[in-house]
Order: C-alpha cells, then structure tokens, then sequence
C-alpha cells in the first residue's frame, strides 16, 4: 500500500493498526476503521476491517467484503484469517478465504510468513477439524518427504543417540559392542525402540488433553517480532504495516524438521509426522532389517591389549599363543648381566686369600663385597621371581577374559534371536501408529 501521496492518511492508518492489533490482541472490541479510509483509492485494509467488526458482531459484512477482496483478495483473505482466529473466531471464516489465503504450497520456494502463520493457527485448532484438514492436504499435496535423507527426519525426531549400544550381554566386554558386525544391529534396535515411544509421545490422545490448545491471543503484552510461535500476530503486524521488514523465511523441509525436534508445539509435531509418515516408515523398515543381521561367525577383539580372534568353539589357539609371547616378552625384560655380583664375589674370594698370605688387615672388605654380591644375587632373583609371576597371571587372566568374551559372545547370539523379534513388533506397533494419523478435531 503506497500512501505517500496521502501523508494524513499514512498517519492514522498506523495509528489505526496499532489500535487494532492491541485489541485483537487482548480480545478486546475491534474499533472501526476512521471515516477518512472510505477516501483512499486501492486502500484493502479500510474496508477489510469494516467486515472485520461486521464479523464480529454477527452483521452483515458482504459489502465491504467484496470491496477489500476487490482491492486485494489474497490480502484481505489472509487478513480475515489471521485476525479471526487471534481474536478467538477462528470458526467465522469461510472455506474459501483459507485457499486464497494460503496460496500454493512448494518444495522449490520457501513458505511464507503468511503460509507458516495459518498452518500454525489451524494446527491448533482456530479454524475448526475443517481448518487443520485443509493444512493436511495442502502439504500432503507436496512431495516433501523426499527434500531431506531419512537420517534428518530420525534425527530430529529422536536426537542424542548414543554413538554405541552395549547390550546387557556384553556388560561386561564392552569393546565387543563395538565390533560393526555387533554395533549394527544393537544400534538399530535400540533406534527403532527411541523411535516407537517417540511417535507414542506425540500421537497418544492423554498428550492431546493435557496439551490444550494454547491461546493464540497475546495476553502477556510480550513482544511479537521473535519468531516464534507468534506467528498469526506477526504476520498480522506486518501486514497492517506496524512493524519492520520480515524475518526471513524457511523451507518446507526445515520447517517440519524443527517441528518434529522434541519440545515443538505438539500440535504442529503430530502434523509434521504425518506428513513425513512414509520417510519414518521406511527407516523404521530398514532398521528392522538390520537387526536380523546375524551374529558374526568370529570376532577379532583387543583383550588386555593383544588381539585375540575368538570363534564360538573358544579363543583361536594361534592368536591366543601370539598374544602370550606377547606378555611374556613385555614381562620379563632384560635386566643386564650378572657380571658385577659375581666380580665382588672373586674380590672377595682374592681379598680372603691376600689376607692370610700377607695380612688379615685384607680380609675386612671381604665380608662387605660378599655381603653386597649376595644381596644382588637375591635381589636379582626376587625380581625374577616377580616377573614369573607377573607373567602367569596375565597370562591366566588373558585365558580368562578371552574364554570369558567367547561365553559373552554366545549371550549375545541367544539375545540376538529376543532382539529380532522384539523389533518387529515395534515396527508393527509403529506401523498403526503412523496409519492412525493426527486426530482431526
């Protein structure tokens, strides 16, 4: 609307607008547009809210319904919606004027402020089971499914997956849930069962009451330029002209991404599930799949940090042999030679033998350098002693923890069998879920 050739005209029509959004705002009484609109050429918004209050009061509102819609039908249209539905008469519309409103819906264009800000109304419910229909169809008439991978809708619906699964039968040999042949099918599981409470979350009908369709009236006074779920009285700012530039806008995709992330409006999470039900379906699907993938035949793990292949009949002999020269390589080091101890022990032996030839002033260092081979002797051989026994009982414990592992593995094999089954009932169970759709009402 271009009102730079009328600057009083500019004037109270800005007034006028902050004037009316304050009172749809606040469900208040909607004042009439000043006389001096009727005067303004091509001027939708003077007659538009003339059908408003019309509206309003239960009067006849044709007249300056054809006029607005004649000036600007998709303006006015948007406009009645919009405003209806914050002043809490959502059900006044008529079926058509949410069509006009609404435009066409594309995957190669992002949605509009206008778009976003009625889909938002009817998901919760303004316009009547009627209006959140109409939603439905409007973006089950568009292939979005197929804008994002499959992977984005399950992670925005089920988000901070871990990055690997340890079944209870590998509690205690966690290395071993992240064998891929292991982590696999665990991790599909265990996505199809996040992904099956997640679409109970948002489809059960206790959800839907203790979720009551929130007021789309600002009651708060609380600013409306975020983006948020303000959306209709955003909109509405902008388009009366009482507020600055609009946001920028999204895709369909991103749209629907964020509304699927947990902590969404619920109303508009069970629209986005529908509409991107054949996406989820065909993950769970594939997850489901994944987890009949069967137990590995061998594993090749790290066991007390030496690679053990283990088979279901035990520990690969060869394998387990190499890991033993291993640790008995990393256990008895090699220490130096015995050259010192046995050296003091002839000085002693020649100190003795000096002392009784010439003088047994000699013979005193003799008992001191004995005294000291002797103690690097015993010392020497505690610590072999040590070495002996450090390396038989890693040896012992590798023995076990590989047998230990080749046990864990058969656990695993046997739950296995429990987890298929289990993930095909939840893919069945998601499966009615996901046929059920959002509730129209």
């Amino acid at each position: 609307m271009d009102l730079t050739a009328n600057p009083q005209a500019a004037t109270e029509l800005h007034r006028y607008a902050e004037a009316l959004l304050a009172s749809l705002a606040a469900h208040g009484i909607v004042p009439p547009p000043p006389p001096s609109f009727d005067d303004v050429p091509d001027l939708w918004l003077a007659p538009a809210a003339s059908a408003l209050v019309a509206l309003l009061h239960n009067e006849d509102a044709l007249p300056d319904l054809a006029k607005a819609a004649q000036r600007d039908e998709q303006r006015t249209a948007l406009f009645l919606c919009l405003a209806l539905a914050v002043a809490g008469y959502g059900d006044r519309i008529h079926a058509s004027w949410l069509g006009t409103a609404f435009g066409e819906l594309s995957v190669d264009k992002p949605v509009t402020h206008g778009q976003r800000g009625l889909w938002v109304a009817a998901a919760k419910g303004a316009y009547g089971p009627a209006g959140k229909i109409f939603v439905l169809r409007k973006l089950d008439g568009v292939a979005v499914a197929d804008q994002a991978q499959p992977e984005e809708w399950l992670r925005a619906l089920v988000p901070d997956e871990p990055a690997v699964v340890i079944p209870s039968s590998l509690s205690d040999f966690p290395e071993l849930a992240e064998v891929p042949d292991i982590a696999t099918p665990t991790q599909a599981s265990a996505r199809l069962t996040r992904l099956k409470a997640r679409c109970i979350e948002i489809t059960s009908t206790r959800q839907a009451k203790e979720h009551s369709t929130a007021p789309l009236h600002n009651r708060g006074a609380r600013p409306t330029a975020a983006w948020s779920h303000d959306e209709p009285l955003a909109v509405l700012r902008t388009l009366i002209g009482a507020s600055g530039p609009e946001a920028p806008m999204a895709s369909l995709a991103s749209h629907l991404l964020d509304d699927l992330r947990p902590g969404a409006d619920p109303h508009l999470t069970t629209i986005a599930l529908h509409v991107v039900t054949s996406a989820i379906r065909s993950m769970a699907e594939q997850q489901q799949h994944l987890t009949q993938h069967p137990p590995p035949s061998s594993v090749s793990v790290p066991v007390l940090g030496h690679r053990i292949l283990l088979h279901p009949e035990g520990p690969d002999v060869d394998s387990l042999a190499a890991a033993e020269q291993a640790i008995l390589a990393e256990g008895t080091p090699r220490r130096g030679g015995l050259a010192l101890p046995y050296v003091l022990l002839a000085l002693s032996a020649v100190a003795i033998i000096v002392g009784v030839a010439a003088s047994w002033f000699f013979v005193a260092p003799a008992p001191i350098l004995a005294a000291v081979a002797g103690h690097r002797l015993w010392a020497r051989r505690k610590q072999r002693l040590a070495d002996d026994a450090y390396v038989t009982a890693r040896i012992a414990e590798l023995r076990d923890l590989a047998q230990g592992a080749v046990w864990a593995l058969h656990d695993y094999a046997r739950e296995a069998e429990q987890r298929a089954e289990t993930a095909a009932s939840d893919l069945t169970e998601l499966t009615r879920l996901l046929r059920r759709g959002p509730r129209a009402g």
